[in-house]
């Protein structure tokens, strides 16, 4: 082997999860696998067994992995997906945004990299449950955003401006179509937005149970062609999880009054109601099918090999008249939000948009007045930007700068709950503080846990600081910029220093940024 060689990468295996995604003639079907806490337990073998079973049977493409779903700690991604890539079955990895910072996931993409596991699901991550003699401290560095133009640019070879291969990584991200309120809705598609021009591959909706809901999010991207491949969650529930998630204890999951009814009226069967809900899986399966859906993302605790032959079957059996199950699909709350408006003869969509943005006038003087002193201030285009610029760095090389730096913090602290970060994102997001506002600082838009307008964290006490934020940028016709914005990280070198000055010094991340 010559010198040269030994830096060569290795060639990259076919993947049939990207080949069967990319080819429009066929309906990609994955499943994700949920690794519990512990490395060597039943609960491991029984899923390691069913991905055996997968992997023979073949109708299965790829098995995506959880990482710490729920919050809680379990076997790592990487450790079962090698074992299941041994099986010669497809594996996604599920990359979470939660519990390290942007070293230590750099350092794990060589590793995923070095190890041939491409597919990845990048995600927020669920807040972080209780471990090892209490809660841990949630670590959110990044977004889902960032790491999609992270890992973005190690696969254009010039990551960091140091010379390096490509790595080859195929990028997937989530989006929920599932949202109570206009607010979190839109969000939730703005961000899509910002995660497809960082660079995602391809996008897996987070779960639902109504068929006009799927509708709208596929109806979404194709009005803005956002062209990416799309696979819909098709999720089957016990009835014990149904219980759990009807309560709202799963974060951003809803099942809605009429479902869970039936499923209680069905769980008085000998089987506890699972060949109804394995039926209503297969409809649904036929129905995304029907609609123009790549494929579909099935999941759910406790299924065996014959619970999925049993539902994909079923599903051929219904796809010649799968626009007939529409009806039967429905399921959302009376005052839950559409985006469409209604296609009486269909039961999905009409190509025509509900009028939004409306109604949040009152919020505007906060913003406006906001927003006025930060422009006065900061933006080049202002008469007033050099004499503001001159005197903050006059004052930063006096005997004042201690007390200006001070003045700063005070004055921000009480009128945006400031957290002293030095690299300030006020100006990005309406003047709401994702510091202090957001449990898992999300600096690109939400995640996807909240419900009816409450943070995932503390339900009912905080809400979501991107409902506020879309509620001031309504008021000021500022979501368009928002929609089409990036925000960097937090560069953490900046902490506990001024922002106005780093801001004139040109060290932080937000010079010469656009406002909204």
């Amino acid at each position: 082997m010559t010198p040269e060689s030994k830096d060569k990468p290795a060639p990259e295996p076919l993947s049939c999860f990207r080949y069967s995604i990319g080819n429009k003639t066929e309906f990609t079907l994955t499943f994700e696998l949920v690794p519990s806490r512990g490395g060597r337990n039943r609960q491991i073998d029984r899923t390691l067994g069913l991905a055996r079973d997968l992997a023979r049977d073949g109708r299965i493409q790829a098995v995506s992995i959880t990482d710490n779903a729920g919050g809680h700690p379990a076997l790592s991604p990487d450790v079962m997906g090698l074992e299941i890539l041994d099986m010669g079955l497809d594996v996604i990895s599920h990359f979470s945004c939660k519990d390290k910072n942007r070293n230590e996931m750099e350092s794990q993409i060589f590793g995923w990299d070095r190890l041939s596991l491409h597919n990845l699901l990048v995600i927020s991550g669920d807040y972080p449950k209780r471990g090892y003699r209490g809660h841990p401290k949630p670590v959110f560095d990044l977004d889902s955003v960032h790491v999609v133009d992270m890992l973005n640019l190690m696969n254009k070879g010039h990551y960091l401006n140091q010379p390096s291969f490509a790595t080859s990584f195929f990028k997937g991200v989530a989006v929920s179509p599932f949202k109570l309120t206009e607010a979190e809705q839109l969000m939730q598609y703005y961000k899509l937005h910002r995660k497809i021009a960082a660079g995602a591959d391809y996008v897996i909706t987070q779960l639902g149970f109504d068929a006009r809901k799927f509708h709208e999010v596929l109806l979404y991207m194709r009005q803005h062609e956002l062209n990416v491949p799309m696979l819909g969650s098709v999720f089957i529930p016990s009835m014990p999880l149904a219980d759990i998630m009807h309560r709202g204890s799963v974060p951003g999951c809803i099942i809605p009054e009429p479902l869970y009814k039936q499923m209680q009226q069905e769980a008085n069967s000998a089987d506890k109601g699972k060949k109804a809900r394995l039926t209503r899986a297969a409809k649904l399966l036929a129905v995304l099918k029907d609609m123009g859906y790549d494929g579909a993302h099935i999941g759910g605790p406790g299924l065996s090999m014959a619970d999925f032959d049993f539902m994909l079957s079923t599903m051929e059996t219904y796809q010649s008249h799968a626009e007939d199950l529409i009806s039967e699909l429905s399921f959302w709350p009376e005052e839950g939000f559409y985006l469409y408006r209604k296609d009486r003869k269909t039961g999905l969509n009409l190509e025509e948009t509900k009028t939004c943005a409306q109604g949040y006038e009152k919020l505007r003087p906060i913003y406006t007045v906001s927003r006025l002193a930060h422009n006065l201030a900061f933006d080049p285009k202002s008469p007033f930007y050099k004499a503001s610029r001159k005197s903050c760095l006059a004052l930063h090389d006096s005997l004042f700068s201690r007390p200006f730096y001070a003045v700063e913090h005070i004055t921000k602290f009480l009128m945006f709950d400031c957290q002293d970060c030095g690299d300030c994102t006020l100006s990005s997001l309406a003047y709401l503080c994702p510091q202090s506002g957001c449990a898992k600082y999300m600096l690109n838009g939400p995640c996807g846990g909240s419900r009816d307008g409450w943070c995932e964290v503390y339900p009912g006490k905080r809400r979501c600081i991107y409902v506020k934020t879309y509620e001031r940028l309504a008021s000021a016709s500022g979501l368009e910029k928002f929609k089409n914005g990036f925000e960097p990280p937090r560069n953490w070198l900046l902490n506990n220093s001024s922002s106005w000055l780093n801001f004139y010094l040109g060290l932080d991340n937000r010079k010469n940024k656009p406002d909204v």
